[in-house]
């Protein structure tokens, strides 16, 4: 089994120290949905939910959270993120979320294009629970990553 990064030989957790990781492009996407009533769906696709236009404020939560990763996930470097993109499409019966970050660093944006995913399905739930409080947020998942010496993976 191989050693967990975070831990040290005594098994405390502690931050990675990349100091001697050479900088490179790294990039990551993930996605995830949030599955809903087509009463809620078809609020926010004609944007007649009453917050307001919910693609529109999730997309911007879903940024913002990327830049705040490491206020989140405790041993999460900051990275100085070069860009974010948050992708939201409605369907029927849901919103599908596609997340990519972009730095050039030490270390990879996984966790940031995750945590923007994330965030933007929260949002979604908030901005429509008062239409649909049942809705299932699901499948939240790196898709790929690129750089760094580890290399590309994809799902």
């Amino acid at each position: 089994m191989s050693r967990l990064t975070h831990l040290d030989e005594k098994g405390a957790a502690h931050m990675v120290d990349v100091s001697a990781k050479q900088v490179s492009v790294r990039e990551a996407a993930a996605e995830g949905r949030i599955r809903m009533s087509r009463e809620a769906a078809d609020a926010i696709r004609n944007q007649a939910a009453a917050k307001g236009d919910v693609l529109a404020v999730a997309r911007i939560a879903g940024i913002m959270a990327a830049k705040k990763t490491a206020d989140l996930i405790p041993l999460c470097h900051p990275l100085p993120l070069s860009g974010v993109i948050v992708d939201l499409q409605v369907t029927e019966d849901a919103v599908l979320v596609n997340a990519s970050a972009r730095t050039t660093h030490m270390t990879g944006v996984e966790m940031e294009a995750m945590t923007a995913a994330s965030v933007a399905l929260l949002t979604v739930y908030d901005m429509v629970k008062s239409i649909d409080r049942g809705m299932t947020i699901e499948a939240v998942r790196l898709v790929s990553k690129s750089g760094g010496r580890s290399g590309d993976w994809k799902r």
